[in-house]
């Protein structure tokens, strides 16, 4: 099976938003990169033409955003 570019760009994405979330309460960096990996992603679904992936994804940056900007304040945030 031969993997194109962009499929292997994919992978790459949610490989990274698995390893960062899973990461997430060692560090606030890793919640800062778990949102560049979403953005990875959106960028991903929307090359793909799967535009709702790619809207999804972009919540999610959003999300993981605010979570490490909250932590960089101090304020507290539900974790997994």
């Amino acid at each position: 099976m031969k993997l194109d570019p962009l499929t292997l760009f994919g992978l790459f994405s949610v490989s990274l938003k698995l390893v960062f979330y899973a990461l997430e309460p060692k560090s606030n960096w890793y919640v800062l990169g778990f949102a560049i990996a979403c953005a990875l992603g959106s960028v991903y679904g929307f090359l793909e033409g799967a535009w709702p992936f790619g809207v999804v994804e972009i919540a999610w940056t959003v999300i993981a955003l605010r979570r490490f900007w909250l932590a960089r304040q101090g304020i507290e945030t539900i974790s997994h």
